[in-house]
């Protein structure tokens, strides 16, 4: 057992704009209040130099030089664990932990989890309820699938995040506008890491939820938390908000464990923390995506706010071998609200009057688009032309959104249309 004191290895910041402050600075605090951290990346942003104790300057696109920095200064200082909340580096946060001898996932089921063609392989071999899908080699290919099994469909990069480039098609033309998005589509500018492609899917009807998963070890998966999602307008899948309820009957749901249970083992995953998508459909919850790290879209202050838990910690716990605290100490409700451009154009004006920030029961409102800013409005919008978002408390779900509506009509808004829109 490592002794809690060390430091734990941190790979990824996610970027020194005021949008990637916003939204990881509060993750990291959380991890940094947990154990020392020690960042593995190539630049320290200046919001997050105040929570680190040291700093490995390396770029993590050179795996040999990675763990070759990372070896050297393991042989320094001793290490509690090594853990990561950026998707793209999940697989490095598991290479490094087998090579230093630290508690983790292993690679090949990091692996599984970043392929999402290798995890719907997997699903399907385990009798994991999941979607029939195809990793097409080009548009004619995906057409011909779609055409085969049945429209609507889904389309998604092989391997991305934030729902960047997930497109539903309910033709074969809008197959081929779908698969080239699904191309083409980056997350805050991250082109795929991993494997290259474009999945078809089946298209699975129903409410959205991620799972936030605590995995202590070979068959012991915990549920700590169930986030409902608010998606967008169609054809996108993006995030337009989330509600996390300390009463949600699905914490203690039989079959939604079950599932999540037989996935996990499905891909591999000993141990770690994950952030698992389901849809409950018709015919029951089918998996959607299973991720290799906690859930972004500051989940884990939702889940501070409605449960007293903290998804960072109990992170950082599991990652330096360290058992974690999953009993909720608070029961109500918190919500997270994105505000998204109405229109294409460039951004004019864009207040939160101070007044809104005014009851105790918002927890936080934030601007994250300057004037000036080119903005593009759905069904093109991405996760990079979100505007601001707010987080607020509540006795319940229903109160939540209430408080989510009033901020949202105070805030002042005004963007100067492009040509034809």
């Amino acid at each position: 057992m490592n002794h809690v004191s060390n430091p734990l290895l941190l790979l990824g910041t996610g970027g020194p704009t005021v949008a990637a402050a916003a939204y990881r600075e509060p993750c990291l605090a959380d991890i940094a209040a947990a154990r020392p951290v020690v960042l593995v990346d190539e630049h320290a942003p200046e919001w997050a130099r105040p929570h680190l104790t040291d700093h490995i300057a390396v770029d993590l696109r050179d795996a040999e030089a990675t763990a070759a920095a990372v070896k050297a200064y393991a042989e320094r200082q001793p290490l509690s664990g090594v853990m990561t909340y950026m998707e793209g580096h999940v697989i490095t946060t598991a290479v490094l932990a087998r090579q230093l001898g630290l508690p983790g996932a292993t690679p090949e089921s990091m692996e599984a989890c970043r392929d999402k063609a290798r995890t719907r392989h997997l699903l399907d071999v385990h009798g994991v309820p999941s979607a029939r899908s195809v990793l097409a080699d080009d548009a004619d290919a995906a057409v011909a699938w779609a055409e085969a099994n049945g429209f609507p469909v889904m389309l998604k990069p092989r391997s991305q995040a934030a729902s960047a480039g997930v497109v539903r098609a309910d033709s074969a033309a809008e197959v081929r506008v779908a698969f080239d998005r699904a191309t083409q589509e980056t997350y805050s500018g991250i082109g795929q890491v991993g494997p290259q492609g474009v999945l078809v899917e089946e298209f699975l009807d129903g409410p959205e939820i991620s799972v936030e998963v605590a995995v202590l070890g070979p068959g012991d998966s915990r549920i700590i938390a169930v986030t409902r999602k608010r998606v967008g307008p169609p054809p996108t899948a993006q995030e337009y908000g989330h509600c996390v309820d300390a009463r949600d009957p699905l914490l203690t749901d039989p079959e939604l464990t079950g599932l999540l249970t037989a996935a996990v083992d499905a891909v591999g995953v000993t141990r770690g923390t994950l952030c698992i998508e389901v849809m409950l459909t018709a015919r029951g919850p089918r998996i959607v995506e299973i991720n290799g790290r906690i859930g972004g879209d500051l989940l884990h202050i939702l889940i501070r706010e409605a449960m007293g838990l903290s998804l960072s910690g109990i992170a950082a716990d599991i990652a330096a071998g360290v058992g974690p605290q999953l009993t909720p100490t608070r029961e109500r409700a918190a919500a997270i609200r994105f505000l998204y451009p109405d229109r294409t154009g460039v951004l004019d004006r864009l207040t939160a009057p101070a007044h809104l920030s005014e009851p105790d029961w918002v927890e936080r409102l934030v601007v994250t688009a300057a004037p000036g800013t080119p903005v593009a409005a759905p069904p093109a919008a991405s996760y990079d032309d979100r505007l601001a978002h707010w987080i607020v408390r509540g006795d319940d779900p229903e109160q939540c959104t209430a408080r989510l509506d009033e901020v949202e009509a105070g805030m002042d808004l005004a963007i100067t249309p492009a040509d034809g829109h």
